[in-house]
């Protein structure tokens, strides 16, 4: 059955694209609120040439933002079938090309991610997340995650972890952390909470470990084992082994963190985390970003500076500030109601977005609308907790606001395939 275009027009989330528009223009804003200086020419459009004005990151962004509708079209348009049907090609084309990546890209602050295609720079881990979101959509599709059938567990695994692998390979940590978010989505179809309890725990355990002496968390774990032996007789004649082999596991990643901490973790990595647990241990070196960040944001007070007036973004306190750092440009020059209006609108389409997976009358098309969530929430969550000093600098972008065309179209791509999903979603068989 073909769906009339002014059917299918109406059959799309408006709401959803309207939200996507309004975070695509508050960005530009700021991006070139970040980019304007005192010796800014008045009217750049009248007083540049074009190859002038391609050095501000403002005006390539009009540029990314121009192709990234004409993307939206071909999305719109393009047989939703295709996105089930081309999941694995499209993953197993991706992970091609990140081979790629990692032995022709020329190194770039350290990293080789980016491909130069002319005179277009194109970074693939920006666009596998949205191959990894619709394979292993398509694999659930096909499995019952409630079924605990450990061979489909490990084959799930297998599809997440190879993309980030070959990132991390490519010395491009931050992006590859982005693919944990996809456990969110699992979980609602039906993966073991037991997972991401035991990872949620780990993780509290490794930051205890870099806090707090070893020698007191061994002892407080050993009162702990202690204790539920002690108190519940059913642990004790049942499940001994299997308390002393947690005990053992907890101890050993105590021990063992200064190991991982200095022989697994980078210079750069390293100084990420000393920076998020003591911010004022180097303010003039390491810590520099976000303490800057921290005084551009906090010095916007209620309603801000005014658009263009913010000293610490005329004068390029804060580095990156177009890209990794944007929203410290949103606190300086739109103060706390321009922070929260941007945020509202970034909570109003993560419920948006669930709203539109729930109603998917496939497991592929819902589990693929709760990785676009998972994702998005992975971003902008990390992205302002390290503006404002609550995450580590790890590198990735404010989704639809930073600069940058890759993180754009990527961004897009994700969000608007699901909405051709969803307009289409009363054609869909339940699988």
């Amino acid at each position: 059955m073909q769906v009339s275009p002014a059917r299918y027009s109406r059959s799309i989330d408006w709401l959803t694209v309207l939200l996507y528009a309004l975070l695509v223009g508050i960005g530009w804003v700021c991006i070139y609120a970040s980019s304007y200086s005192l010796d800014s020419p008045v009217n750049p459009l009248g007083s540049l040439s074009f190859d002038e004005l391609m050095a501000f990151n403002w005006f390539k962004q009009v540029l990314w933002i121009g192709t990234a509708f004409v993307l939206i079209v071909v999305l719109l348009v393009v047989d939703y079938k295709a996105y089930d049907t081309l999941a694995y090609v499209l993953y197993a084309g991706m992970i091609v090309l990140l081979l790629v990546t990692l032995f022709v890209a020329r190194p770039i602050g350290g990293s080789r991610s980016w491909l130069e295609i002319g005179p277009v720079r194109l970074q693939p881990a920006e666009f596998a997340k949205f191959t990894t979101a619709l394979a292993a959509s398509r694999f659930m599709a096909g499995i019952n995650l409630r079924n605990q059938n450990w061979r489909d567990q490990m084959l799930l695994a297998g599809i997440t972890l190879l993309p980030p692998v070959l990132i991390i390979a490519s010395n491009e940590s931050g992006q590859a952390l982005v693919f944990a978010a996809l456990l969110l989505a699992y979980f609602r179809e039906g993966m073991s909470p037991l997972i991401l309890l035991l990872l949620v725990v780990g993780g509290v355990i490794l930051l205890l470990a870099l806090l707090v002496p070893k020698l007191w968390l061994v002892g407080a774990f050993t009162v702990i084992l202690l204790t539920v032996l002690g108190f519940n007789r059913r642990v004790l004649r049942h499940h001994l082994p299997l308390a002393v082999g947690v005990w053992a596991a907890v101890v050993g990643m105590v021990v063992g963190v200064d190991f991982f901490y200095n022989n697994v973790l980078q210079p750069h990595q390293r100084q990420r985390i000393e920076i998020l647990i003591n911010p004022s241990s180097d303010p003039l070196g390491k810590g520099w970003n976000v303490t800057q960040s921290k005084i551009a944001i906090g010095s916007g007070g209620l309603v801000g500076k005014g658009f263009l007036q913010g000293t610490q973004t005329k004068f390029d306190f804060v580095p990156e500030q177009s890209t990794d750092f944007i929203f410290c440009t949103v606190g300086e020059e739109f103060g706390w109601m321009g922070s929260c209006l941007v945020i509202g609108l970034y909570l109003v389409l993560l419920w948006r977005i669930i709203h539109l997976a729930e109603r998917q009358k496939s497991v592929f098309g819902r589990t693929y609308g709760y990785c676009v969530a998972s994702v998005l929430f992975f971003h902008i969550t990390v992205n302002i907790g390290m503006t404002i000093g609550l995450a580590p600098v790890v590198g990735i972008p404010l989704p639809f606001f930073s600069y940058g065309g890759s993180s754009l179209w990527s961004f897009t791509i994700l969000l608007f395939s699901l909405l051709a999903l969803d307009a289409y979603r009363k054609q869909d068989l339940v699988r």
